[in-house]
């Protein structure tokens, strides 16, 4: 077997030339030829007993390009290796055209095109600056918390008097664009909440003031993002109310502790552990957005090409998943693709900090150690009704803790980066951090 090793115009990209002699291909070919002789079934003669020369005229075809395509990746693995060459992605192979034109080839050759990582250049993040969210639970929020469990928990009174927001109503719509109707624009005793932002808000402002029994007419626009064909066209509703319910909220009594799993109603109990949920999110979307900087100030901070087949790689199985994610919500996917564009920018940052975490991970000993997989598994398994029953099923299969480990290690970088960054507190809003602020 002979190599020759040069680098193409893309600095991560190799041809490397594999020969494979055609006397151990044809050795080879016997062999197996031989063996499958020796099990192969075929009508008229017993199994062992076919002729090696039928054998042949049936699989022999089949036989040579296996015992080739075997040949070649195994002297292309052969070759790599005693180069230290570290492919990204799987090779092209393409023959080589034959020699002088009479002479007999001695062997099969073939030039195997692939890419190598790079070599990570890691910059320095010293004058990188991150500001860590800061915020102490307070009564306010374990009330407000409360207040939304107490919501939806509400039941609902039947009242005479005008729709308010919050109240529920059950309504009879139909909308027409220009006269004409359009992919559900009717609905009879269809209930919302008002100002759960369910409809349109033209919609709910304009439902807001009715009574039962009253009809009323309005044109409202829809949305330029809005799903097409109705997108940015203006529409006619007639809505009739049926009928207005106000929401009753349960008291925090012990009937309540007791429907949120607090078994003896003590309410104040029902209150430590209401903050201490409080407090779980509010560390785990702190840890989040610092998460979030440091993999930005990373990317930023390091420079190094990427090899293209490993995007390639990413941006198939991103497409993948967003037509398997379209299908899980009932669309139809039959034949249909998605344009490579709207992945390639967020394939090329996974493959570009997938890289870079793993040169750090390995030139910082970042590895997880079991104790951390140990303490994150036993972490998220606090809110299940039977924590013990989960890290025993994390640990029945060591595959189920390699997403566990991806995230200890994830963890262990942000840590090591944070040792080397500027980092200082800056206060959040309550509603600002959770995300439900108006």
């Amino acid at each position: 077997m002979q190599q020759a090793v040069q680098n193409t115009s893309s600095p991560l990209e190799r041809n490397l030339t594999v020969s494979v002699p055609i006397a151990d291909l044809e050795k080879e070919i016997a062999t197996r030829l031989k063996k499958l002789a020796q099990t192969v079934r075929m009508e008229g003669f017993r199994p062992g007993k076919v002729p090696l020369k039928m054998v042949e005229r049936h699989y022999g075809y089949q036989i040579r390009q296996e015992v080739l395509n075997d040949s070649v990746q195994q002297s292309f693995i052969d070759a790599v290796k005693s180069q230290n060459y570290r492919v990204a992605g799987y090779p092209r192979f393409q023959p080589v055209q034959a020699g002088q034109a009479g002479a007999q080839p001695t062997s099969v050759d073939f030039t195997a095109t692939f890419e190598v990582y790079p070599e990570v250049n890691m910059g320095d993040l010293a004058g990188t600056e991150l500001y860590r969210p800061a915020l102490a639970v307070g009564d306010e929020n374990v009330n407000k918390t409360l207040e939304t469990l107490r919501k939806q928990r509400a039941t609902f009174e039947n009242v005479a008097r005008a729709a308010q927001t919050g109240d529920l109503v059950n309504l009879d719509f139909r909308g027409t664009i220009a006269g004409n109707a359009f992919e559900g624009n009717e609905a009879k005793n269809f209930a919302v909440v008002l100002g759960e932002n369910r409809m349109l808000p033209d919609f709910e402002s304009n439902t807001v003031g009715m009574k039962a029994g009253e009809t009323k007419t309005f044109t409202l626009k829809f949305p330029d993002d809005y799903a097409d064909p109705v997108k940015g066209q203006q529409a006619e509703f007639t809505v009739t109310v049926n009928s207005v319910s106000e929401p009753k909220l349960p008291a925090v009594d012990a009937d309540f502790a007791r429907q949120l799993g607090v078994e003896d109603g003590d309410v104040e109990r029902l209150k430590r552990e209401v903050r201490d949920n409080v407090q779980k999110e509010v560390d785990k979307r702190v840890k989040a957005r610092v998460k979030e900087q440091v993999m930005d100030a990373l990317a930023a901070a390091a420079a190094f090409d990427l090899p293209r087949s490993l995007i390639d790689q990413e941006v198939q199985q991103m497409q993948q998943s967003a037509i398997e994610e379209l299908k899980s919500r009932g669309m139809t996917t039959n034949q249909m693709t998605l344009p490579a564009d709207l992945f390639t920018e967020r394939a090329t940052r996974r493959v570009k900090l997938g890289l870079l975490l793993q040169d750090l991970v390995r030139r910082h000993d970042l590895t997880p150690r079991p104790e951390q997989v140990r303490s994150m598994v036993e972490s998220h398994a606090e809110s299940y009704e039977h924590p013990e029953q989960l890290v025993r099923w994390y640990y029945a299969e060591d595959s189920r803790l390699e997403d566990v480990r991806a995230l200890v290690v994830e963890d262990n970088v942000v840590e090591w980066a944070l040792g080397k960054m500027k980092v200082s507190d800056q206060p959040v809003a309550f509603d600002e951090l959770m995300g439900t602020k108006a």
